[in-house]
């Protein structure tokens, strides 16, 4: 998991999409297994770069679990998410807006006075 998150990191690396497919393969089974940080890290590149409806679906799912058990950045990612155009689910954003918030993110805080 480490070296899937290094790669995902890395300024140098971490935006070739074969990088990107390597280290979501590594996450997969961390994620299975309900680790919050491989939920929250597949999750966002599922949703960000996977084109197809069933892994966005996917995507979407595991950020929920992380964004559940408290992490901030499945938090701030689904707010983003559900406050998109295309989603437009405000109530859904302002509630994982709002606990992203509570948890320190200024972005958060941002993106609620703009709802």
């Amino acid at each position: 998991m480490r070296v899937a998150l290094w790669l995902l990191d890395s300024p140098r690396f971490g935006q070739a999409p074969s990088v990107k497919r390597f280290a979501g393969q590594l996450l997969k089974q961390p994620a299975r297994q309900g680790v919050v940080l491989a939920q929250s890290r597949l999750g966002q590149l599922l949703c960000r770069d996977c084109g197809n409806t069933r892994d966005r679906r996917i995507g979407l799912e595991l950020l929920r679990q992380a964004a559940r058990s408290g992490d901030r950045r499945a938090q701030l990612e689904l707010g983003r998410l559900y406050s998109q155009p295309r989603s437009n689910e405000a109530l859904q954003a302002r509630h994982w807006l709002e606990l992203a918030a509570a948890q320190g993110s200024a972005e958060a805080k941002q993106l609620l006075s703009g709802l």
